[in-house]
């Protein structure tokens, strides 16, 4: 089975805006350059996956992953995230791809063994996959196989539609509760739990 990673990459320097009041401009670029190396790095582990794709209209963001050996899709103009999944979906399908993971570039705590879980349910598709956000609201990973199955339903609310999503085209469904995936940086209180686990585990 022909296994393909979609990252998501908002533009470095624009990206977590909802940051900006505790951290700077380039502080913000350098977390966000970081986490999609980690991010690439962390799938580039998995066995399973095939290609990495990463779409944005942030050249910048592209030629560092392509660099780390990603493929590359650039977006003009502002799309929305839906629309530029679903385009990154079509160039994947095209290659022949059975099954596509969405994972954003901004789960610091990302680790292989996450990603393992979520595709161990990949066989006797039709199958969605979903890793929630801590509050059980957000979608933090999202796997789809065949690719098409659901359409995708980013932004408030986006774990129930996901699902909802999944039991209206009669897929099996499941949903992978992995705690390092259910923190994801979008706003301070998010930096500051981080900060707060990197603590600990250097204790």
């Amino acid at each position: 089975m022909s296994l393909w990673a979609i990252i998501p990459v908002k533009p470095l320097r624009r990206g977590k805006s909802r940051l900006a009041k505790v951290i700077s401009a380039d502080e913000r670029a350098d977390l966000n350059q970081y986490l999609l190396e980690h991010t690439i790095q962390v799938l580039k582990k998995i066995d399973e996956i095939e290609h990495i794709l990463v779409i944005s209209r942030d050249k910048e963001a592209l030629a560092l992953a392509r660099e780390l050996g990603a493929r590359t899709v650039q977006e003009y103009g502002s799309p929305g995230l839906n629309t530029a999944l679903s385009r990154a979906v079509e160039v994947a399908r095209s290659y022949g791809t059975c099954g596509i993971l969405v994972i954003p570039a901004d789960l610091p705590r990302l680790a292989a063994e996450d990603v393992k879980a979520i595709l161990a349910h990949s066989n006797d598709p039709p199958v969605v996959v979903i890793a929630p956000d801590r509050k059980k609201q957000g979608t933090n990973a999202l796997f789809v196989c065949p690719p098409g199955l659901i359409d995708f339903e980013y932004g408030e609310g986006s774990f129930d539609k996901h699902r909802q999503g999944a039991i209206d085209a009669g897929a099996r469904l499941e949903i992978c509760n992995l705690s390092s995936l259910e923190l994801d940086l979008d706003e301070p209180e998010d930096l500051v739990l981080m900060e707060t686990e990197l603590r600990l585990d250097e204790q």
